[in-house]
């Protein structure tokens, strides 16, 4: 991964923002409907693009889809924008905005917000997530170094961020959508575009995920990131 050309893609994307004006706003929302969709779609809500578009643009309701998988992209929405106000207000990733945001994610499906206190298991992975007396002393653990781990450059953090959270898997449901947009809370923080995950490449974001988890390995995971964050980038200096 070569950060300096990222740095470099980042700078020219911030004179190139001042000069499209009005035009970034509707970069933003198609982004927020991609994102939305992509997200949920990998953990299994079959809501189309164009659905997921007809429901947070023009707040239509789609026939033959459940309350939850409606619930699920409209909830996307609210988490990542609360994302945003609390990056746009200089707040630090804690806890206490991790809780919110899967909060967020939860509303109208189940009680966000709190630890699970059942043992889980992530489907196909070989890795085994700790049991919830372990996972306390982990999850405290991984808000505790996050400040500090200045040995890691701001993308190859935001993987970290997104790789550890999900190793431990601290809530019975909604690990996914929450790491995802904890990884994009760090890429902002530092200036940089969130990146969407596609649902067609949910296999090799799993296996990135997976030499994580049981290798230690963040390399693969992170090179994914920064192919994301360049692509992204490169396209809006392009526009």
């Amino acid at each position: 991964m070569d950060f300096s050309e990222l740095q470099r893609l980042k700078e020219k994307f911030n004179a190139k923002k001042s000069a499209l004006g009005s035009a970034w706003d509707s970069f933003e929302r198609s982004f927020d409907i991609e994102y939305a969709h992509n997200s949920t779609a990998i953990e299994g809500n079959t809501l189309s693009l164009i659905e997921t578009k007809a429901v947070l643009e023009d707040n239509l309701s789609i026939g033959g889809k459940s309350l939850r998988e409606i619930y699920e992209v409209v909830n996307h929405k609210k988490a990542f924008s609360y994302v945003k106000n609390c990056v746009l207000e200089k707040q630090p990733l804690s806890e206490k905005t991790v809780k919110d945001i899967h909060a967020f994610l939860m509303e109208n499906i189940m009680t966000g917000g709190i630890y699970r206190n059942v043992a889980v298991r992530i489907t196909g992975a070989k890795h085994k997530p700790p049991v919830p007396s372990e996972m306390y002393t982990a999850i405290k653990g991984f808000y505790d170094r996050l400040p500090f781990k200045t040995e890691l450059n701001s993308i190859e953090l935001a993987a970290y961020t997104h790789a550890e959270f999900v190793k431990i898997h601290p809530f019975e449901d909604g690990n996914g959508r929450t790491a995802r947009l904890i990884m994009n809370y760090q890429l902002l923080s530092d200036g940089f575009l969130p990146v969407s995950v596609a649902k067609e490449d949910r296999l090799p974001y799993f296996e990135t995920l997976e030499e994580y988890a049981v290798n230690g390995n963040l390399s693969p995971f992170a090179e994914l990131v920064a192919n994301l964050e360049k692509e992204r980038l490169t396209d809006i200096i392009a526009e």
